[in-house]
């Protein structure tokens, strides 16, 4: 399997560098679906520019990207294209790593339950073979690194991509089994972007099964190991916003960084929900509605770890999804995220009605986001309704995949 995944990486790295010499480059860098606010390449340029001046890169109101990835590109500008490339490598790799493990653990589950005669005998068809099984690594890999979204971000230079990479760690670390390494990794991850707190509640349930703990609120074991889980995610948590404060001898960071995502006051448009609702909102109302938007992407965790406590890495996938839909400045890369994991699944999408529908939504949608946008900006044909409109049928389209999916599941 390390040739096919081999090639797959040379077709992708060549993509890119293809596209780094390209004018389309320049055009996709300037895409709102693919660089927001928080994670466009131009705003880490002026970062970097007030850096070197001496200057607090938070003293203004461009710069909104955390202390650890200024100081990263500050020794590694000269080859930023090289850095985005081998982060989208390594989130190729380390996730066709946590799903070759994650399915060596499903095969040994599923052949032991079919040895206790556990199976009803019409689910027969679900049960995966292993070839099947052997192919999904590659084909996760494969959508990843293929992804036009991917790709898109990799050459617009997102940072979007490192948080991809850090959370993709996360995810290898957890399906390993190693409890310090996957709090490490959640603590960077929600440094980074501070949704994916959220996948703190997967991480614990799966961790607790590989250690055999039973999950039951009266269990001493269940409390003592959560309690670890979440010391060594905290201590890790204050290290690294610790270090952040040492590089820059100051907390300005934190209300630019974090503030910046809570209370969304740029409302430059994107493929989120967050930009035109408040844009058209009376200022007294906006605070209400923030918080009410913000809500969203926590509300579902506690619902889903009650209703998918048994499939935890399932619940990791649609919180991602979650997350990918409902934060304040979403892009096309944390959608591709996310839809990296849908040949895991593959042997479900018999039982989805509507998927191809769906999925022809999605496509249209990210067709028509250039063109409705150049129709609203450029010629004046059209104006805000009409990008937020296709924005909303893309989000009503991923809602409705993923909550078929989720049905599915259960």
């Amino acid at each position: 399997m390390a040739a096919p995944l081999v090639l797959v990486v040379l077709v992708a790295v060549t993509l890119r560098a293809a596209l780094y010499r390209s004018s389309l480059a320049a055009f996709i860098s300037e895409r709102v679906e693919v660089a927001s606010p928080l994670s466009a390449w131009k705003r880490v340029v002026e970062g970097l520019a007030l850096l070197d001046l001496g200057v607090s890169p938070y003293s203004g109101a461009i710069f909104h990207e955390t202390p650890l990835i200024i100081y990263l590109f500050h020794f590694l500008i000269e080859y930023a294209e090289l850095v985005f490339m081998i982060t989208d490598v390594l989130t190729a790799v380390a996730l066709y790593l946590a799903i070759q493990d994650y399915n060596k653990v499903v095969f040994k589950k599923q052949k032991l339950l079919i040895e206790l005669d556990k199976y009803a005998p019409d689910v027969a068809e679900l049960i995966r073979t292993p070839m099947e099984m052997h192919y999904i690594p590659l084909k996760v890999a494969l959508f990843y690194l293929l992804n036009p979204y991917t790709v898109m971000s990799c050459v617009a230079k997102s940072t979007c991509a490192i948080n991809n990479t850090v959370i993709a760690f996360f995810i290898l670390a957890t399906i390993k089994g190693s409890a310090f390494l996957s709090a490490v990794f959640l603590a960077l991850a929600t440094y980074q972007s501070l949704y994916p707190v959220t996948l703190f509640a997967p991480a614990l349930l799966y961790l607790l099964q590989r250690q055999f703990i039973p999950i039951k609120p009266k269990s001493k074991s269940f409390w003592l190991y959560t309690m670890q889980y979440a010391a060594l995610y905290l201590c890790s948590l204050v290290v690294i916003i610790c270090l952040s404060f040492f590089l820059l001898n100051s907390w300005d960071f934190i209300p630019s960084v974090y503030g910046f995502i809570l209370s969304v006051p740029d409302l430059t448009p994107n493929i989120g929900l967050f930009w035109y609702f408040f844009a058209e909102m009376f200022e007294h109302f906006s605070l209400f509605f923030v918080c009410v938007f913000q809500i969203n992407v926590f509300f579902y965790t506690i619902p889903l770890a009650v209703k998918l406590k048994e499939h935890p890495v399932f619940f990791m996938f649609v919180q991602l999804a979650i997350i990918s839909i409902f934060k304040s400045y979403p892009t096309v890369g944390d959608v591709a995220l996310y839809m990296a994991f849908l040949p895991v699944w593959s042997h479900l999408y018999r039982f989805l009605r509507n998927i191809f529908i769906l999925s022809c939504v999605l496509i249209v949608c990210s067709l028509l986001f250039p063109v409705l946008w150049h129709l609203w900006i450029y010629a004046g044909s059209a104006n805000s309704n009409f990008y937020y409109a296709i924005t909303l049928t893309f989000n009503i389209g991923q809602v409705s995949r993923e909550t078929r999916r989720t049905f599915t599941s259960c």
